[in-house]
């Protein structure tokens, strides 16, 4: 296992010299790490290119007990999508409708979202959906939006002392061919570098992360007349549970065993993996001979036998054991939402009550508080980081008995206002709430004015001034009757 450098070995090793030899071989130690090592076997899981299935090969014995493989054999290679599903299960459960906030700060929830920029929701989706495969992710600050790191390409520089997150590395490379590019984030600026013939080299000298530039008038020159940091590093950690590992971590195996099932299945349907023979009144034939016996059965499809009258050779097949494989295939996979705490929609049943529906999900919903907890956590960070006190909230999507749901809200409904009860009515989303609000109010101005429109037409008619008829805010002729 390897040691990564920590925000103390660089100042005890760079100081205030040249950090280029140190950002190398902090990339190179944590790309020999477990996290990283599990992070981008993680990624094959997540792209349904499960490295298991992938590299397995049928073997044989020859007859002085060598290992080769068995190139007559069918390979089919079947890979399960668990992975990328019950992971995406997860994320959208939680942050599927977006991130609201309380609006304790000044402004109000919508002033907070409006600073946080448009591209908010998708990219706490993203940096949650990495926190869950790899681990963690890392959320950096750049001006007026939020950047992922992933694990894969993201070297964290903890503080020995507190543990904290004091600097990092983000490195990436298009392939092996490619140089590299990486950047060095300090909580007094950012450095780049790049790999060339001689090895890493500065590209860029140390930058403030905020920066103002100006265009010279007279030559179109532009210069940099501000540069300002913030209070602290502006990368924040975002961990996906309490475990703070990859969810690949003992769901591996079981995804493994049901492609490694499934595809023996597969194979055994295609080449009859089952057949044998019985060759009878061949007594002359050696080992030797019967091996070439067999191998040209299974390549050219056809054989002779040379021995006595009466040789010949006689076909049996077995069933492939049909049964016990399915079943087999159908614990695991309940096995594997089992242990993950995810919903399989096979087991709730049409027309289930909601009681039925909330005992479905409580694994889910535990699992939920867990991962809500950690990523409501790294958006509280982010907020202190540009200066805004509030608390997020978040909306889990659900399934649900929308009829019995409708019916409950009816039955309350003498107890609550209007605006609580359009929030409540599953089939109206929240953001049609406020539409709805406002459109009901004008109906009712609008009535109001023509109810006192009427009054007092009526008071005009007993004073003998009266008309016929009257009109409401919009101009409409509303009978007096």
């Amino acid at each position: 296992m390897a040691t990564i450098p920590t925000y103390d070995d660089m100042l005890r090793t760079v100081g205030d010299g040249d950090p280029t030899e140190f950002v190398m071989a902090c990339i190179q130690a944590y790309k020999n790490s477990d996290e990283y090592k599990t992070a981008v076997l993680a990624d094959e899981y997540d792209h349904q290119r499960n490295r298991t299935i992938l590299e397995y090969t049928k073997t044989l014995y020859t007859m002085s007990g060598v290992q080769t493989e068995d190139f007559t054999a069918s390979n089919n290679r079947l890979c399960s999508n668990f992975f990328n599903r019950l992971n995406t299960q997860r994320c959208l459960y939680s942050l599927g409708k977006g991130v609201s906030f309380v609006g304790v700060g000044e402004g109000g929830a919508d002033t907070t979202k409006e600073a946080l920029g448009k591209h908010f929701d998708h990219d706490i989706k993203e940096a949650g959906y990495y926190a869950l495969i790899h681990g963690r992710s890392h959320l950096f600050w750049d001006v007026d939006r939020v950047h992922v790191f992933k694990a894969t390409e993201f070297v964290p520089l903890l503080d020995e002392s507190t543990g904290e997150l004091r600097a990092g590395i983000r490195f990436w490379q298009l392939d092996d061919a490619k140089p590299l590019v990486a950047v060095l984030y300090e909580e007094d600026g950012f450095t780049k570098f790049e790999t060339g013939d001689d090895g890493l080299r500065e590209t860029q000298a140390k930058r403030a992360y905020k920066t103002t530039y100006q265009t010279v008038p007279y030559d179109g020159e532009v210069e940099v007349v501000d540069e300002e940091n913030y209070t602290s590093l502006p990368i924040v950690t975002m961990y996906g549970s309490r475990l703070k590992q990859s969810t690949l971590v003992g769901m591996r195996s079981a995804i493994d065993a049901y492609d490694l099932v499934r595809s023996g299945f597969a194979n055994d349907m295609t080449d009859c993996a089952e057949i044998y023979w019985i060759v009878n009144n061949a007594g002359g034939m050696d080992d030797s001979d019967l091996m070439r016996f067999r191998d040209r059965l299974k390549l050219q499809h056809i054989a002779t036998v040379d021995g006595s009258d009466g040789a010949g050779v006689t076909p049996y097949t077995q069933d492939i054991p049909y049964q016990a494989r399915s079943q087999f295939l159908t614990e695991i996979r309940n096995g594997i939402y089992e242990d993950f705490g995810a919903l399989d929609v096979h087991t709730v049943a049409a027309g289930a009550t909601n009681d039925h529906i909330d005992a479905a999900y409580q694994p889910m919903d535990e699992n939920a508080d867990d991962f809500e907890s950690w990523v409501g956590e790294a958006i509280v960070k982010l907020l202190a980081l540009i200066g805004i006190e509030d608390e997020p909230v978040f909306s889990r999507t659900r399934i649900s008995n929308q009829s019995e749901q409708v019916q409950m809200v009816v039955q309350e409904s003498t107890w609550l206002d209007r605006e609580t009860i359009l929030r409540k009515l599953p089939n109206i989303t929240p953001e049609e709430v406020q539409a709805i609000l406002e459109r009901s109010d004008e109906e009712d101005m609008a009535r109001f004015a023509a109810i006192q429109a009427i009054q007092e037409t009526e008071t005009q008619d007993e004073d003998g001034e009266g008309r016929s008829d009257a009109t409401d805010a919009g101009g409409k002729a509303v009978p007096l009757s």
